[in-house]
């Protein structure tokens, strides 16, 4: 096949990955416009599509007056999948404004690198942060997926993230080989298109099928485990797994009468083997009867409360708060504090103080009650 054939190819399969990109984009926001997650995966989808123009081996040298928008759009995309793995990954991550610095920084030497370097060092520098931002991506992934209850998206994120991880790492790749010949240019060119077809297809795919089929990835995402399945259930194609109210009971007395919360390096194997029951079920308990998508958020719930008890106590007035902490199940005294924070927006002796001089106003109002009593 001769270079026009492999070049038309090549803008066939870019047009439909812009389109596919386009749809992704538009149906996210359409339905859950106010989910961090899919708000960053529309614009995941949006610079994967400037990507793909950018890309192609017809894109205008020198730049007409649109395609610095288009740089714009590709350059930060590999800190915008960043971002959206984080926010898909980790229910208490929120955007902050230093991440916005560093997409500009990128998105900067993406422009720069493509418009006016003639130094190969700004392409590794690229090239580098591109692959670590991919690389952190991964690791985002495998850090939180033990404590993951979503079914779905333990499931299907997993395997969508590997994917583009593996496909920005290809790319980073090639951008440290040499300058290769005229016709492996058009041959890597048209395979590159097809991968990010495939990979952006799938995505699609999963999007489209998000109102018939549990775990999609966009239910995933904001959280509409219980709306899927009642879909499917409208639908009879499969039914809802009810809650084993037995099973929750004994949940219920492990958790609350024997505090197994308190156990150092408490896993959820661990917790599913002293119940008795596969961990697949215990994770479906937790996640769809108790409403918790984080093991770890489970467990810190029951911490929680029993540090408030302790903190409010009068006779514990004197007991540190590390002790506390550590007494709850917490294995040092940051992460308890920053968990106390989220939970009771207090610190930890915040609450204490607050706690102890209610419990001192309402002793002193007893024994004026008392004290008018005995008067009358």
């Amino acid at each position: 096949m001769g270079s026009s054939g492999l070049m038309s190819i090549d803008l066939g399969l870019r047009g439909a990955v812009v389109g596919l990109c386009l749809l992704i984009a538009g149906v996210g926001l359409r339905d859950h416009r106010d989910s961090t997650v899919v708000r960053l995966g529309a614009a995941l989808a949006v610079g994967a599509a400037a990507s793909a123009i950018d890309s192609a081996p017809t894109f205008p040298r020198p730049f007409q007056w649109w395609a610095p928008f288009i740089l714009a759009l590709a350059g930060g995309n590999s800190v915008i999948f960043w971002l959206w793995a984080r926010a898909a990954f980790d229910d208490d991550f929120v955007v902050k404004r230093w991440h916005g610095g560093l997409w500009a920084a990128v998105t900067g030497l993406q422009f720069y690198v493509a418009g006016w370097s003639l130094w190969p060092t700004f392409d590794r520098a690229l090239s580098l942060t591109t692959l670590g931002l991919a690389l952190l991506a991964a690791a985002q992934t495998l850090a939180t997926w033990r404590t993951d209850l979503v079914a779905g998206r333990r499931r299907l994120r997993l395997v969508v993230l590997i994917g583009a991880s593996t496909y920005i790492v290809i790319v980073a790749a090639a951008n440290f080989a040499g300058t290769p010949s005229m016709s492996f240019s058009s041959v890597a060119s048209v395979a590159n298109a097809f991968a990010l077809l495939g990979l952006v297809g799938v995505s699609a795919w999963n999007l489209l099928r998000a109102a018939d089929t549990q775990g999609s990835i966009l239910a995933s995402a904001t959280g509409d485990a219980s709306g899927s399945a009642r879909t499917m259930a409208r639908d009879g194609e499969r039914k809802p797994p009810e809650i084993e109210r037995a099973l929750l009971r004994r949940l219920e007395q492990l958790m609350v009468v024997e505090r197994a919360y308190r156990r150092e390096g408490l896993t959820i194997g661990s917790l599913s083997a002293r119940l008795g029951v596969p961990e697949y079920r215990l994770r479906q308990l937790i996640n769809e009867g108790l409403g918790h998508r984080n093991f770890n958020a489970f467990l810190n719930g029951y911490r929680i409360e029993d540090a408030k008890t302790a903190l409010a106590d009068p006779e514990q007035r004197d007991v540190p708060v590390l002790t506390i902490a550590m007494d709850a199940g917490f294995q040092s005294l940051g992460p308890f504090n920053r968990a106390f924070k989220a939970s009771t927006d207090l610190t930890p002796t915040e609450f204490r103080r607050l706690a102890l001089a209610r419990h001192a106003s309402t002793v002193l109002k007893d024994q004026d009650n008392l004290e008018i009593g005995k008067s009358a």
